[in-house]
């Protein structure tokens, strides 16, 4: 289990308990992240719990427990290292019948984001954030053993220390309890790519 001691807030949300391995969050109402990308909207202000580290190469485990309600109410794993450079996945609310899993990855200050829809009363979920130095894969599970594939990306700014952990936040007129329990950190679990070699310079 991780030291939850090593870790520490960007912003600190109004209403938090950190009890042994396990961390609940109410959110704010208002608070979000996105730069930029479409709308032509930025918004910085989510609670962030985050440690640090200069390893190059490690997995990070967490299990996700919700109970969101508004459009937009999210919750799940973020590698953040300043406004305009970061990485999230979550389970991000949209209405009584479906919500939307997915991930976004902000670069030099324009996020993106990639969806799949899913049921609106799945009310837990796994994440696993696995580094090969600049580059990242994010994982989805249900159950914490079967990991499935979110995505692989690579931030810019990526290199040498980061900071990784967990989010919540409320981006509408809104509020919701979330709790991280479970957190892991071990050796990467993201396999050395053994296929087609690089073309040759």
């Amino acid at each position: 289990m991780v030291d939850i001691g090593k870790f520490e807030w960007t912003r600190e949300p109004e209403r938090f308990a950190v009890d042994g391995g396990a961390v609940e969050v109410v959110t704010k109402p208002h608070t979000d992240l996105w730069q930029r990308t479409y709308y032509h909207f930025r918004n910085d202000n989510a609670p962030v719990f985050q440690m640090r580290t200069d390893e190059p190469f490690f997995s990070f485990t967490v299990k996700t427990e919700f109970e969101s309600k508004h459009r937009f109410d999210q919750c799940g794993v973020i590698l953040y290292l300043d406004s305009e450079n970061w990485l999230k996945a979550s389970i991000e609310y949209e209405n009584e019948t479906f919500q939307h899993l997915g991930s976004v990855v902000t670069n030099h200050g324009y996020s993106d984001w990639a969806t799949t829809e899913i049921p609106a009363d799945v009310r837990s979920m796994w994440y696993r954030l696995s580094r090969r130095e600049d580059d990242f894969r994010l994982e989805c599970s249900r159950d914490g053993v079967h990991f499935a594939q979110m995505r692989v990306c690579h931030l810019w700014e990526g290199t040498g220390e980061i900071r990784f952990g967990v989010y919540a936040c409320s981006p509408e007129d809104s509020s919701f309890r979330a709790v991280f329990s479970h957190m892991e950190v071990t050796e990467c679990r993201w396999p050395a790519h053994d296929g087609q070699p690089p073309d040759a310079q």
